[in-house]
């Protein structure tokens, strides 16, 4: 299953007035082994979609359908953020764009328990990233909404295709896109050194493995000016 679907689940399971012990008890799992599934640090089997599906009363199809939309979502996110934090020459290097990202969705949780996109953060070299992110800058380049500079000599550079129809923004509230625009002021004219130790210096970084899914939940014990 697409691992952009945990945020989708936990709003369902409100919805339905569900508490995550009786959600555990019907899929069979403990209550901790659910929570991993929320908390987007435990992948979600087939099976379990399966079950999640008829529980919510909804076919399987649609169960997915509600996940990509938090895929679609966070593709907008990239598009908001190439309008919103890109140089003045409309690029932005592809690792600055992941972390202002990633810091969109922490920030997001710090303010509302629950991500603006719903995408699982890995912990890698470079800072925390979704696997989703490297797949969705290669849609959209095939589909032409963002073109893609891989100068052999520099960083990766990714700039709005502003010869395409305006972008749909239906995923993203006013809310959220007022918090990526107060991200995209702060870090604008930053360098993406700069970025990158801000966020290996945050406490979700810190503390976790190479190659683990970073919980959402260790951001809220963060200093307050230490979130993005």
């Amino acid at each position: 299953m697409a691992n952009a679907y945990f945020d989708f689940i936990k709003q369902s399971r409100i919805a339905r007035d569900i508490s995550q012990a009786e959600m555990a008890q019907k899929l069979g799992i403990s209550r901790a082994t659910y929570i991993a599934i929320e908390q987007g640090e435990r992948d979600l089997s087939l099976e379990e979609a399966q079950k999640l599906a008829d529980i919510f009363g909804i076919p399987l199809d649609n169960l997915k359908q509600g996940m990509a939309q938090n895929y679609e979502k966070y593709k907008q996110m990239i598009l908001a953020y190439l309008r919103h934090a890109a140089n003045s020459d409309g690029q932005i290097t592809k690792t600055k764009l992941a972390k202002l990202l990633y810091l969109a969705d922490f920030g997001w949780f710090y303010k509302k328990l629950q991500s603006m996109s719903g995408m699982q953060y890995r912990k890698i070299q470079y800072g925390p990233v979704p696997d989703m992110y490297f797949r969705a800058l290669d849609e959209m380049e095939d589909n032409g909404q963002i073109a893609i500079d891989r100068t052999a000599d520099g960083p990766i550079l990714i700039s709005k295709n502003e010869g395409r129809s305006p972008d749909k923004n239906d995923q993203i509230s006013e809310a959220e896109l007022s918090l990526i625009k107060k991200i995209s002021d702060k870090w604008k004219d930053k360098k993406t050194n700069e970025i990158v130790a801000f966020t290996h210096n945050q406490l979700p970084y810190k503390i976790c493995e190479e190659n683990e899914i970073i919980p959402y939940g260790l951001i809220t014990q963060e200093d307050p000016d230490f979130v993005f």
